[in-house]
This record gives structure tokens, sequence and C-alpha cells, in this order.
């Protein structure tokens, strides 16, 4: 349930209504999200509605907006260096909701009630974390990965991390934008709004969201064992994800700590001779290592997908096939 109220108001209609839509729909923010198209309105509503944040357009008469009351005032302008006053907070209207949304973050970051404006404060029991991971390099494991997120957002909160040397960024992934490597930035240091940061940095495929890959593999092979547990616990503690998928890279430091997290981990199913002695080879490796609770979790998933883009993945509750280890 939302515990404050987001007001936009901006003469494009059309803006507003996109930009309220965006915001609307954001997993993890604790607002209700209002349009209004004059100040007039904004008045009117705030007689029934405290505002906690409002987002202003620039054309609007300061005047009008002295005569608003909101916990945080926001100016959205139509010029990136357009003048606002000096005590006024300011944000560019034309750029990306995933942008806006991140410099609305920073902009309460000082707020004290800032992290309960964009989180909510009902926490889900706990987050069911199931790592994809294999031995075996092009045995489709992101794309199983990807398909099998998108089929469980139908129906709950996901949250996709991919943690491989070469995630696929600036190809299948977008080039720009705040990736994995910033949420481990934030994670180091424990700030108390975590949740509202992670709301900020996300991308969406459809109803799946998640994090860009690391740009460059070196960082990600710098990663410390203990960061990545902190990363995960915090993502666990301070979202509202009911599932987080891990896309697993073995070139990663602390990889068997990692798949101890997991409550599941899936291996797409190989079939060729070369595959299943690599496989072979990784459960003796668990064994002789002491991760006998890790191959526990193992379960071989059936995974086909052909260049024409047709896809069959198993998920959790279509288990029509199911190699336990």
């Amino acid at each position: 349930m939302s515990s404050g109220c987001l007001v936009i108001c901006d003469q494009e209609e059309e803006y507003a209504a996109a930009l309220a839509d965006f915001l609307a729909r954001k997993k993890g923010l604790a607002l209700s999200v209002q349009m209004c198209n004059d100040t007039a309105q904004v008045l009117e509503l705030q007689k029934n509605c405290p505002i906690d944040i409002l987002l202003i357009s620039s054309k609007c008469p300061k005047e009008d907006r002295g005569r608003i009351r909101s916990v945080n005032t926001v100016i959205l302008t139509d010029y990136r260096k357009e003048e606002t006053d000096e005590n006024e907070s300011a944000v560019y209207k034309y750029q990306s909701g995933e942008t806006i949304m991140r410099e609305l973050i920073g902009k309460c970051s000082k707020m004290s009630v800032a992290e309960s404006l964009f989180l909510e404060t009902v926490r889900k029991k706990s987050m069911k974390t199931i790592g994809i991971f294999s031995p075996i390099h092009r045995c489709g494991k992101t794309s199983y990965a990807l398909e099998l997120g998108k089929r469980l957002s139908v129906s709950q909160n996901v949250l996709y991390l991919n943690l491989e040397l070469y995630g696929g960024i600036g190809g299948y992934f977008p080039e720009t934008g705040q990736t994995l490597a910033d949420a481990l930035y934030y994670s180091r240091q424990e700030r108390k709004n975590f949740g509202a940061v992670l709301t900020g940095m996300v991308r969406h495929l459809g109803s799946l969201d998640y994090l860009l890959p690391v740009r460059i593999s070196e960082d990600i092979k710098a990663v410390e064992p203990e960061d990545w547990i902190c990363l995960l616990e915090q993502i666990a503690a301070y979202s509202l994800y009911d599932i987080l998928i891990l896309d697993i890279d073995e070139g990663i430091r602390g990889v068997y700590s990692i798949l101890r997290l997991c409550t599941e981990i899936y291996v797409p199913e190989v079939t060729d001779e070369i595959g299943r002695a690599k496989m072979f080879q990784f459960q003796e490796e668990l064994h002789l290592l002491g991760y006998d609770d890790i191959s526990r979790k193992i379960t071989v998933r059936r995974w086909e997908h052909d260049t024409g883009g047709t896809i069959a993945c198993e998920d959790p509750a279509e288990a029509g096939y199911d190699q336990r280890n």
C-alpha cells in the first residue's frame, strides 16, 4: 500500500501521463502517483492529499509554485542548463524515466524519510535465490536465465543479475547506464537507503527487472567473495523482490560461496559426450572439496532454442523433466 503522494504537474498532458504511468509501475515506489496539468488542480488536490514530492514544470509561474505545500519540490526543466533559483532542485524532463527516477532519488536522499517514500515498508517473507550455472560454455545458460525470469515475473517480482565476465553489455544489453558495479559500490558504502538506490538503477525486460552487467571483465574478477555476499544480503533485506536470479560465471571469485547462498541451482541440460564429461568433473570436484550441499541443490533443466527464435524452457512450475544430482 502506498504511504505517500507524488504529484506531477505539467501542461504537456501526454508527457505528464507517460511519466506518471512509468513511476506508478515502478516496483518498490511507496507513493501514489497523481497527475495535474496546472497549479489550480494541484492546489485542489492538496486539500485532501498531503504532497510528499512535487514534480512541476518550470513553465508554471514561480508565485503559483510557491503556493503549493510539498515536502520536496523538484522543477522539471525544458533545457539541461535552464536557470532555477538557488533554493530550487531541478531535473531535465526530456530524458529516460530511469534517469529521472535516479536523479529524483538522489535529490531526495537527504530527506530522513527518503527510504520510506521510495521503498514500501511491507516486506516479503523471504526471497528465493535461483542460481543458473554450468561448467559448460555455450549451453544457452543466459538465454535460459532470462526466459525463466520473464516467465516468473508475470506473477512475482523478479530481479535478474548477470555475474558473468562478459555479460553482453553494449550488445544484448544497453551500453549506457549504471551497472552491477555501481550496485556493488553502493552496497560497500552500507547506505541505509540502498533499497531506494536499487529501485532507481534497475532496467526492465517486460515485467522482469535487471541490472546492467559489469562493463570490464577485470573489474568483476576483482570483486571479493564477501562483497558479493554483502550485496545479495542487502537485496534480500532492502528490496521487495520475491525471486533473485543469478546468472553465474565460474570465473568470479568465491563462486562456491555464491552457489551456497542459492535456494535452488539450475543447470541447462547437455546431451553430448564432452558436455557430460565436464558435468561429471564438476560434480566430482564439489564432492572432493566438501560442497555436497551445493550438489544437492542442483537440478538439470531441459532447455532448447533454435535460430528461428523458438524457445522451450522449463521453469520450476513446469517440471516435466527433473534430474536431481
